[in-house]
């Protein structure tokens, strides 16, 4: 089985803002993740990482938050994306 993308999206903002997220079923987890998924979630300008999501290999499920990096605990796909929505409205002011 090979890497299945489930899910892709980008919104640009007027204010040069953007939201990029991809979604991946992965054969194996990436580990030291447990689940079947490889995701990248991003609110930033280019070139700045405000927030960001990830499971990169070797680190597993982490978040960035403004320059901090930490360990983030993966339940569901749907508390992933709710926790990703809730830091870039409050970085938008929206919240």
């Amino acid at each position: 089985m090979k890497a299945e993308l489930l899910f892709q999206q980008r919104i640009d903002y007027d204010d040069g803002a953007i939201v990029e997220m991809v979604l991946w079923r992965v054969p194996r987890p990436v580990l030291p993740s447990t689940h079947g998924l490889k995701y990248s979630l991003f609110y930033g300008r280019p070139g700045v990482r405000e927030i960001g999501y990830d499971n990169e290999r070797g680190k597993g499920d982490h978040r960035h938050f403004q320059g901090v990096e930490t360990s983030y605990q993966f339940s569901t796909v749907d508390r992933l994306i709710a926790d990703f929505w809730s830091d870039v409205r409050k970085l938008r002011g929206i919240e």
